[in-house]
């Protein structure tokens, strides 16, 4: 008895088969990225609503390694997610600080620091823990 496998068939099912899979993981890719980016916005706080216009994200890598990158170019995004230490303000450019309501200009003056408003995070851990593992571990299980 004997058997003959047509490899190029079998090749040719394997590449369809992966190549199938690979436009639905991109999909799902990009749809988890317009959640995690509509998700930020949304748990981001709100004061003239720069930090939360400026929350962008885009698509990275191609062929078998896809991913996203979702962020913020406002300089004080950092401070609004981990919060601030205590901290002395002094001023830059002038001998002292002035601003309107204070009862006199000083030369410094000791912020006590601002909490947490986490908004990137949050959104980033509810998406589903496949999605958060890095490429190297994606098909390794």
């Amino acid at each position: 008895m004997s058997t003959q496998i047509d490899t190029r068939a079998y090749e040719r099912g394997f590449r369809r088969y992966f190549g199938r899979m690979s436009d639905d993981v991109k999909r799902a890719v990009e749809r988890t990225r317009i959640d995690v980016q509509n998700e930020a916005r949304r748990r981001a706080p709100v004061d003239t609503g720069r930090l939360r216009s400026s929350i962008v994200s885009r698509a990275e890598g191609s062929g078998r390694s896809v991913g996203y990158v979702i962020g913020t170019n406002v300089n004080y995004a950092a401070a609004v997610e981990y919060g601030t230490a205590p901290h002395v303000i002094k001023p830059k450019y002038k001998r002292a600080l002035y601003w309107p309501g204070a009862a006199h200009p000083v030369a410094q003056v000791n912020h006590p620091g601002t909490r947490p408003q986490p908004f990137l995070r949050p959104a980033i851990e509810m998406t589903p823990i496949f999605w958060r593992a890095n490429a190297s571990q994606i098909g390794r299980r």
